[in-house]
């Protein structure tokens, strides 16, 4: 079901210019996202040259104000393409009062016009669209297709990390991430059973445990 569009979406945005970047775009064609290159500078969006770190599908941003909260020393992109969503995740955001987090309105086919290669250290998946069917196999975060692009950006040992409640996605990205040459470790099949210490529940991951579904996690890195 489509969402609706939120009241006032376009003013409501507009006050958040200092932690939203709404990149411009000028290649439709996301195949050919490698060829328009307009990467953030870092050290002008956060004042520093700390690490960091990606989260794709950030939703309302629970995740991310968290983790940002409890690691100063890292900054945070959080990566959303729909603005509806987007609203509610930056008025945390100011709401948090932290400098060490921005979002991004951006399809995650379009990182590579963005994102620096090798200069990631951490991808966070959470909760991911598993779209079920195989057709959509290739819209997938963890399709091969994405797997690429992480691949560019991600520095030597960098990981990614998956929560999801869908045991069918879990193991397909399993297989699609040994495939692509990353070494899966810390595999979880009920996460909050195990002694996982510093996991932040989003949105998504309350609503399935709640409802009595175990969520899966993993990490992927690159040696």
């Amino acid at each position: 079901m489509r969402m609706r569009k939120k009241k006032n979406l376009e003013e409501r945005l507009k006050v958040f210019d200092d932690l939203l970047i709404v990149p411009r775009n000028d290649i439709k064609d996301f195949s050919r996202a490698e060829e328009f290159q307009d990467y953030f500078d870092y050290t002008e969006l956060f004042g520093n040259d700390n690490p960091v770190v990606l989260e794709i599908g950030c939703g309302k941003g629970q995740f991310a104000v968290e983790i940002a909260k409890r690691n100063p020393d890292k900054n945070f992109l959080a990566v959303e393409k729909y603005a509806n969503v987007l609203v509610s995740a930056c008025e945390k955001l100011r709401e948090a009062g932290i400098k060490n987090l921005k979002f991004v309105q951006c399809s995650a086919e379009y990182l590579p016009s963005y994102i620096k290669p090798n200069s990631i250290e951490r991808i966070y998946l959470n909760f991911s669209c598993p779209y079920p069917k195989k057709s959509y196999a290739n819209h997938r975060l963890t399709n091969k297709r994405f797997l690429k692009i992480y691949k560019r950006i991600l520095i030597s040992g960098g990981e990614i990390h998956q929560k999801t409640d869908n045991i069918h996605f879990f193991e397909y990205s399993i297989e699609q991430l040994s495939d692509y040459g990353f070494t899966i470790k810390n595999i979880s099949l009920d996460l909050h059973k195990s002694d996982f210490e510093g996991n932040i529940v989003t949105e998504y991951e309350k609503r399935f445990s709640d409802m009595g579904y175990p969520i899966y996690r993993m990490e992927a890195y690159l040696k």
